[in-house]
């Protein structure tokens, strides 16, 4: 009888082509399913399928890299840049404008077009989604700056969770910070993300976002971080937060 602790362990292959650095675990799916991949020559159509170390995994032909150490970059992200690979009205995107020195990242979730501050880049597709997902419960910080009354009750409410046009936002702590004329500062902290969370929510209670900075993602802070700047983490904090 065969001790089942002593059998190799796999993982599906759609983590495994993430892990490689070549995408994220979705497109990695989508990629399966347009039959550009295939396993010891067998051109997949599934993605439930579990691949261990002896199996040639390939992708339009070219076998993927072995998989390297994950690692991690800080970015302060410059308002006007969309946060994707390419755009087809060719905008400017967050990747055109990193360093070329960088090797190939994928963003840990987004920020729109007109949002600044920390974004988080590592080489694993796997990390990211991970880190992107509202189970890890990592909280996002942010600066924000908006115009209009600001009813402080209306603030305090939204740690109930609010829904918007249907939409259903996990509880936000919103509280004013200072006010400058007709606008104020807010620090808001979240812990899901939806896509243009922060501004629909504040434009719910009345108030219009005009600017706003992401400060912090989970453990990892913007501090001095200069506009366009990007900083690596180092492995041994990485392997702190995230255990790689």
């Amino acid at each position: 009888m065969t001790d089942a602790s002593s059998e190799p362990k796999g993982e599906r292959i759609a983590k495994r082509i993430a892990g490689a650095s070549l995408c994220s675990r979705r497109e990695a799916e989508r990629w399966i399913a347009a039959g550009r991949v295939a396993v010891d020559g067998h051109t997949l159509d599934s993605p439930a399928l579990t691949v261990h170390d002896g199996n040639i995994v390939t992708v339009d032909g070219k076998p993927i890299p072995n998989t390297a150490p994950v690692r991690m970059w800080l970015y302060h992200k410059p308002a006007g840049l969309l946060t994707t690979n390419s755009d087809p009205q060719g905008r400017p995107t967050v990747f055109a404008a990193l360093p070329k020195s960088l090797p190939r990242v994928v963003s840990v979730g987004r920020l729109d077009m007109d949002s600044e501050g920390l974004l988080l880049l590592t080489t694993s597709g796997a990390i990211a989604h991970k880190l992107e997902s509202p189970k890890t419960a990592w909280r996002r910080r942010y600066r924000v700056r908006a115009y209009g009354p600001v009813d402080e009750a209306k603030l305090k409410s939204l740690a109930r969770g609010v829904t918007v046009d249907g939409v259903r936002y996990r509880p936000i702590e919103a509280e004013l910070e200072r006010k400058t004329g007709a606008n104020a500062w807010l620090r808001v902290t979240l812990s899901e993300g939806k896509n243009r969370e922060i501004r629909r929510v504040l434009d719910h209670i009345g108030l219009k976002t005009n600017r706003l900075i992401r400060t912090a993602f989970g453990p990892f802070q913007l501090g001095n971080l200069q506009s366009g700047q990007v900083r690596s983490v180092p492995a041994k904090v990485l392997a702190e937060q995230i255990g790689k």
